[in-house]
């Protein structure tokens, strides 16, 4: 009898000790900025992606504008960084895509636009190399990409002079493109996120400047429609998408020359609505690395002011 009225009383002391680290756990933040450690390499425009946990940030252009293959790998478990295998080649301005934990690295240029690459980069983490896979149809920098069904949506970017409403899709089974539905309205360094099973592919810069476009794209019925434009339009923002909404932060200001904004916003496709402000970026940037991990968007590096006070901080935002 005093045997089980002791596994009783213990019993039930475990379950005080528990409801009380729940009762203990910090909640969530939300709205609100923290930072990272600093990266080992200051840089902007550099392809991102989540792999395993990890954060790649792959290429960029450093502080001396020129383009680099270096690989920074970040741990939001440690807030440590560390150095992968470097890109075969220099790339800026390219985008980042993961599928089935291989990192794809597609198109971007050789130094500032000059010269765009069709190039597809394949990294495994298995193997620690890259492997080239077939080029993309249409060689272009300043693009944005979305992923869904493991199939890799291309969207909008610059070349020769021309800002694009070229969309192509990349199948890693089958390594093959398939042009796809173009956008409304060319342009590039746009924000894109898959939301639920829309594609929204919101602001950029177009042949006549910034622009608060906004459009959603079906890959079901390979089709684009207009959603409600941004009511403050700016190119280079940092994005992702994270439950029922694409994020955006920073980016750069239209109405101050060359200066990078802090106005952090979010688009909900169910209400064909925008959300602003948001709380501010803690540093004001644009051209940031866009990565999304647990439930939080990491804008990594990029630069204040244009082309110049490029950025090695790390800025994690808590919806």
């Amino acid at each position: 009898m005093k045997t089980t009225f002791r596994l009783m009383l213990a019993a039930l002391l475990l379950v005080d000790v528990a409801s009380l680290a729940v009762a203990q756990a910090p909640a969530a933040a939300h709205n609100t900025w923290t930072s990272g450690a600093a990266m080992p390499t200051a840089v902007w425009a550099p392809a991102a992606g989540v792999v395993k946990s990890e954060i790649y940030v792959v290429g960029g252009l450093n502080a001396s504008n020129s383009a680099i293959a270096n690989t920074q790998i970040y741990n939001p478990v440690t807030n440590a960084w560390t150095t992968g295998v470097p890109l075969p080649t220099a790339t800026a301005q390219a985008v980042g895509a993961v599928v089935k934990n291989v990192l794809y690295v597609i198109g971007g240029s050789d130094n500032l636009g000059q010269t765009v690459s069709n190039a597809v980069w394949a990294y495994s983490l298995k193997t620690k190399t890259w492997s080239s896979k077939a080029a993309m149809p249409t060689a272009r920098g300043d693009m944005a990409v979305a992923v869904e069904k493991n199939i890799i949506y291309v969207i909008g970017g610059y070349a020769n002079g021309d800002r694009l409403t070229t969309v192509e899709s990349y199948s890693p089974a089958t390594d093959t493109w398939t042009e796809e539905a173009p956008l409304l309205v060319g342009k590039s360094e746009l924000s894109v996120g898959l939301v639920g099973t829309t594609i929204v592919a919101a602001d950029g810069y177009t042949a006549s400047g910034d622009t608060g476009d906004n459009e959603g794209y079906d890959a079901t019925t390979n089709s684009w429609k207009s959603l409600a434009p941004d009511p403050t339009p700016r190119n280079f923002a940092c994005t992702g998408a994270i439950g029922p909404q694409l994020y955006l932060a920073g980016g750069n200001n239209p109405g101050v020359s060359g200066a990078a904004m802090s106005l952090t916003e979010s688009f909900k496709p169910s209400k064909n609505a925008w959300t602003t402000p948001l709380a501010s970026m803690p540093q004001a940037a644009m051209a940031s690395g866009s990565a999304v991990y647990n439930g939080q968007l990491y804008c990594i590096g990029g630069m204040a002011t244009f082309e110049a006070n490029i950025l090695d901080n790390l800025q994690i935002y808590q919806p």
